[in-house]
């Protein structure tokens, strides 16, 4: 492909227009306008929930079982979602699992203000995150493959990384909101007001106007369209390294954020504002990150980000580890949104490029549930070992795995890359290259 010459750089404006060109979809200003709003309630509700059971119960190990059971629904339900997601209209969809996130957030709400959760019936809070975890299941695939029919093909990319920053601008206003609420008048309130939220995320779904689903019902049993996907996605090179990988690092090095309380309280000497401010510390990181992904015009390079992040995420994990400075720990954890981050983002991105559409929701809900899925799993895993060998060395441990994940992905991408470029191409994401070029770097 013959070189182009060198554009001028992009003015501050430019840049912005660039940056946030997906923005441009009236559908998309009403989806992220909405979500932001919803996604800061989300986030209060997940620090506060966390610390209500420490609280109550000061065990690590019942950390680990609300981070397993508010996500292992994602894991084991995902193919059905994605099943859903390519079958149903999305936007239906989207409406449905907002309105019932709702309902069960006035619920935890109401049993809470009213002090009805005491330690000797923590199991209310346990079942009603695994009956969210079971919604978001559903939810997470049909919101990420909506992404098209909003904003079309040509600023899809653009939305997965505006999605992701906001999904993180939201992780730095929350949780800091949580601690300070939750010091001042309890975890209550921040459910409530997560309930309250939602209706935000409602409107801007209902206000939408949104032509007819692109899903197809080629006549295939349910079966074989769930055997249709997970084919796709384990003979499609790039695609399975991408999910291994991202699989490897959310079993391993994210269930940190479960054991973050015991920071907070015993190595720190705070108590739920320190937790809040530390897991805000993660979401500045992540926003940067989301937002760098935004900026980038082309898929070109994106693969080496997903490894370099990987190895990135793992050092800073290993490095909070060993810290016992308060602020130095919130730098470190800046870093470590960032490069979580950006690895995330950038394989949401070249995935969803390389996936036809008529599999987008499928392969998605098998995103999900490597992303978020594999984290309860080992959610549970490190708050049972943190029991024995403490926090700090467990997650020094998901940290090493990261960077060995990320150094085995770095090696091996570069063999990745031709048919990479082809799948994209194929999706009308890129040029098709000529025959002498076809084994250029697509991402």
């Amino acid at each position: 492909m013959p070189a182009a010459s060198p554009a001028p750089a992009p003015s501050g404006q430019g840049r912005a227009r660039t940056t946030f060109r997906a923005l441009r979809h009236r559908n998309f200003q009403l989806f992220f306008s909405g979500q932001i709003i919803s996604l800061v309630g989300t986030w209060m509700q997940t620090v506060a929930e966390a610390w209500l059971v420490y609280r109550l119960t000061g065990s690590s190990a019942l950390l680990g079982v609300l981070g397993f059971v508010s996500q292992i629904p994602i894991f084991l339900l995902s193919p059905l979602a994605g099943l859903v997601a390519d079958r149903w209209p999305r936007h239906r969809t989207v409406i449905v699992t907002q309105a019932t996130s709702m309902l069960l957030a006035f619920t935890l709400a109401g049993l809470t203000l009213s002090h009805h959760i005491h330690k000797s019936n923590i199991w209310v809070v346990i079942g009603l995150a695994t009956l969210l975890g079971t919604v978001n299941a559903f939810d997470i695939p049909t919101r990420q493959s909506f992404l098209i029919e909003m904003v079309g093909r040509e600023d899809l990319l653009n939305a997965i990384a505006l999605n992701s920053s906001m999904f993180n601008g939201a992780r730095v206003a929350g949780p800091a909101i949580a601690g300070l609420l939750v010091a001042w008048v309890g975890e209550g309130w921040c459910f409530l007001l997560n309930a309250l939220s939602y209706l935000a995320v409602i409107a801007g779904l209902l206000l939408m106007r949104i032509g007819p689903s692109p899903v197809v019902h080629d006549g295939a049993g349910p079966l074989e369209k769930l055997r249709q996907g997970l084919r796709f996605a384990r003979q499609t090179l790039p695609i399975r390294a991408l999910l291994l990988l991202l699989g490897l690092v959310s079993f391993m090095a994210l269930p940190f954020t479960v054991l973050m309380p015991i920071f907070a309280d015993k190595i720190f000497g705070g108590g739920a504002s320190a937790y809040g401010t530390l897991m805000g510390a993660v979401g500045v990181g992540a926003m940067f990150g989301a937002l760098a992904v935004a900026m980038r015009e082309q898929l070109r390079g994106l693969g080496n980000v997903v490894a370099i992040c990987a190895v990135g995420l793992g050092v800073s994990l290993i490095l909070f580890s060993a810290s016992r400075w308060y602020w130095l720990s919130w730098v470190i954890l800046v870093i470590t949104g960032f490069t979580m981050m950006m690895q995330f983002t950038a394989t949401n991105t070249l995935i969803q490029a390389m996936v036809p559409d008529q599999l987008r929701g499928r392969v998605m809900s098998l995103y999900a549930m490597m992303f978020l899925g594999m984290m309860p799993i080992g959610s549970l895993f490190a708050g049972a070992i943190a029991e024995h060998i403490g926090a700090p060395i467990t997650v020094a441990i998901g940290g090493v795995a990261s960077v060995v994940g990320g150094t085995i992905f770095y090696r091996k991408w570069p063999a990745m890359r031709a048919p990479a470029r082809e799948l994209v191409a194929a999706q009308g994401m890129m040029p098709a290259p000529p025959p002498q070029d076809a084994a250029g770097p697509p991402a």
